[in-house]
């Protein structure tokens, strides 16, 4: 049968040409429909906006109150300082998160001992010795008479579990390195501007249509809802920005307005915790010392 005389004889023709006549006669018809889809997603998008900048401001917490991550930079520092000594470098405050991503290119006198495998090495046996004097490590170990090379293996094992659990506490500070925040910045001006627009077609270009009053009574309320929505997302991201920075000029020192990516350091730090994930793994696999101070690779 002709397909198009069957368009012509059901009459699928006219009911689209009447739907598009009827559509037209509409004040503004596409203008509505496009406000109707802005509200209809709204709040999936601030949903996102909010869940986005609630993770950014958690990471930068766990960045600031991590003990462990600020032992293991002071170990870091402290190793390279020594390493350093009668030279420039040498005598050092601080230092920048990149050169954590270099640990692993720096090997010992031995050529296979990694400056980030020996520094995981001394901080694995410090925290098991500190949780081994806590009352949680006495109840744990189950003998007082034990040998040196079996009080070692409770240090390691011990110190490797607390070291090894970082990378969950930075869980949120791994995340965030997925983030865009210039597609953040974007959905929450898009947003904005949606807003707008959607004040203007009720207050201006539909102000006078009486038959249009229950869209416009509809949208005016949902209008109140979204401007206290964007008033708190906008409080939301001044907040999180000026953390973000904090976070930044507290490892890195003064920022320079010309970085490319505000949340490097997040990248950095995930990138650097697969590498101590790697370490830890590598270190459960290797037999314990025969003595609690071996010589260091390192000089």
């Amino acid at each position: 049968m002709n397909t198009r005389e069957t368009y012509r004889r059901t009459g699928f023709g006219n009911s689209a040409e009447k739907f598009i006549k009827s559509l037209l006669s509409i004040p503004f018809a596409f203008q509505r429909v496009e406000a109707m889809l802005y509200k209809e997603t709204f709040d999936y998008e601030t949903a996102h906006l909010k869940n986005s900048f609630l993770m950014l401001e958690e990471a930068c917490k766990e960045l600031r109150s991590s003990r462990l991550f600020l032992k293991l930079l002071e170990a870091v520092l402290k190793k390279g300082n020594r390493m350093n000594v009668g030279t420039i470098r040498g005598g050092a405050e601080a230092f920048k998160l990149d050169a954590l991503l270099k640990l692993a290119d720096v090997k010992g006198t031995d050529g296979k001992t990694t400056l980030l495998h020996f520094v995981v090495q001394e901080m694995v046996r410090s925290e098991g010795i500190r949780v081994s004097d806590s009352i949680t490590g006495k109840i744990d170990q189950k003998s007082k008479n034990r040998t040196a090379k079996e009080k070692e293996e409770d240090y390691r094992r011990m110190g490797l579990d607390l070291v090894a659990g970082l990378s969950t506490e930075l869980y949120n500070a791994k995340r965030t390195a997925t983030i865009d925040l210039d597609v953040l910045v974007t959905s929450l001006s898009n947003l904005s501007d949606g807003l707008a627009k959607l004040k203007r077609l009720v207050n201006n270009d539909l102000g006078t249509d009486e038959k249009g009053e229950k869209f416009i009574h509809s949208m005016r309320s949902f209008i109140i809802y979204s401007e206290e929505s964007m008033k708190e997302l906008k409080e939301d991201e001044d907040r999180v920005l000026l953390h973000v920075r904090e976070i930044t000029e507290y490892f890195h020192g003064d920022v320079s307005k010309e970085e490319a990516n505000p949340l490097r350091i997040f990248v950095i730090v995930r990138d650097f915790m697969g590498m101590l994930d790697h370490v830890c793994k590598e270190l459960r696999c290797l037999k314990v010392p025969n003595c609690s101070n071996p010589p260091s690779p390192f000089r």
